[in-house]
């Protein structure tokens, strides 16, 4: 384990924004936590722990230290009907639905090419085409940085929500996730409620999917839809899809015909952001380097040489003009460091 010093972070987030770390350390096993702990390095003020880099912009240097996740592996025990995989926080997402897309295990094949770290997922509860990872979730293995010691969370303890869990929350930045516990299904239980995910399976001719399919039609719909961090700087989805009452869904569709939408939850509305966003002119919209991206305006580009503060400043406006054609006030998915 060693930290070096004054980092490029411009590889280790999905934006490639060239901004610099005055520090930088990665983990590769549990045991280097530890011995960042008892070095004193974990009780800095400055501390930021990252995984795929694919859920935040850098607005700015970071005048502190940077935990990078890098721990991996994956495995599995089988029981009746069912098993329960156990991956390590540092591994890539999409390896962990492919490993079990292979296997068989059913669960997660729709939040097949979701971007980021298995450790991060339980944070933001990531969601997909219908289904969530709390409707798959276990346990999670943290390691809790004012004590230095492992605790274990059951679904129960992590308050999820919609992108949302007590680690954004009540623990925010207290904890680090390092392994994560899933239940899956060795029988399918197939989730095709979105649209998109039916229209592309009788594209393909295909009546009975397998969670292969499943999976592969996801991964086609998400590549027509999102760009490739590794072409054109993003973060995936900028905002949330708002959720609000029965009394203002109603209100927006008699204003808003077309308006897209889905039932969420008792007497409320999940509406589409990134309709929202290209009824207010901003698809594929470009301002000096950044812009929204051609096929999906509820991602954020970086058109080469764009700063964090330039992407922030255009999410700013986005959510000012949807304010003021909609009344309906978009959150940022992605976590913005340095504001």
């Amino acid at each position: 384990m060693n930290i070096v010093k004054q980092v490029s972070l411009k590889t280790y987030n999905t934006f490639g924004v060239d901004v610099k770390a005055e520090q930088l350390v990665h983990i590769e096993h549990e045991k280097d936590l530890t011995q960042l702990y008892d070095t004193g390095a974990l009780h800095r003020d400055k501390l930021l722990f990252i995984g795929g880099g694919s859920n935040m912009l850098f607005v700015r240097d970071y005048d502190g230290l940077i935990v990078h996740m890098a721990i991996k592996g994956i495995k599995h025990r089988e029981r009746a009907g069912a098993v329960e995989v156990q991956a390590a926080g540092g591994e890539v997402w999409h390896h962990l639905v492919r490993y079990c897309v292979d296997r068989g295990f059913g669960g997660i094949e729709n939040l097949s090419l979701i971007p980021g770290t298995v450790g991060a997922a339980p944070v933001q509860n990531i969601g997909a085409y219908g289904v969530e990872l709390q409707d798959v979730f276990l346990s999670c293995r943290a390691f809790e940085l004012a004590t230095g010691t492992f605790k274990t969370f059951y679904k129960e303890d992590c308050q999820f929500g919609y992108r949302e869990s007590i680690f954004k929350g009540a623990l925010k930045g207290k904890y680090i996730i390092t392994e994560v516990n899933l239940l899956l299904s060795k029988q399918s239980k197939l989730n095709t409620t979105y649209g998109a995910i039916n229209e592309e399976l009788n594209r393909r001719g295909i009546a009975q999917p397998t969670i292969k399919e499943i999976s592969e039609v996801v991964s086609s719909i998400r590549q027509s839809k999102l760009p490739d961090p590794s072409t054109i700087g993003n973060a995936g989805s900028f905002f949330k899809n708002p959720v609000v009452s029965e009394d203002t869904f109603r209100t927006l569709v008699s204003d808003f015909v077309d308006i897209v939408y889905y039932p969420f939850g008792l007497n409320q509305y999940k509406l589409a952001a990134g309709w929202l966003i290209e009824q207010c002119g901003w698809k594929g919209k470009v301002v000096g380097n950044v812009g929204t991206w051609k096929n999906q305006a509820l991602v954020l580009v970086n058109h080469g040489n764009a700063t964090g503060l330039e992407i922030y400043k255009l999410s700013e406006t986005i959510i000012e003009s949807v304010k003021k054609r909609f009344g309906v006030c978009l959150e940022r998915e992605v976590n913005v460091i340095g504001v």
